[in-house]
């Protein structure tokens, strides 16, 4: 049997802030609105073609799995490299 991995975050108390981040970005880039990540996951597979359900998914593809977060991530990333990019725009433009 395969054995379920829990990814830890590095600064525990940022999951609440990291989990609105990927309710905003899904609402804007793919019209999900402010849901629960399970909620974000279940739109996503939906948009996707994935047959995702409640509960255990073992039967899931890995390419289909993939598919769900590599769209969730990948939107998430490209928002974060923004902000960080702002950031330092922000920061250089400062005397």
């Amino acid at each position: 049997m395969a054995r379920k991995r829990r990814r830890r975050l590095l600064v525990p108390e940022s999951r609440p802030a990291l989990e609105r981040l990927k309710a905003q970005v899904m609402s804007r880039e793919m019209g999900v609105g402010p849901l629960s990540p399970d909620q974000v996951k279940m739109e996503v597979a939906k948009q996707v073609g994935v047959p995702l359900k409640p509960g255990d998914n073992g039967d899931l593809k890995t390419a289909d799995a993939g598919k769900i977060g590599g769209t969730i991530g990948g939107h998430m990333v490209r928002e974060m490299v923004k902000m960080a990019q702002e950031q330092l725009a922000r920061q250089r433009s400062r005397p």
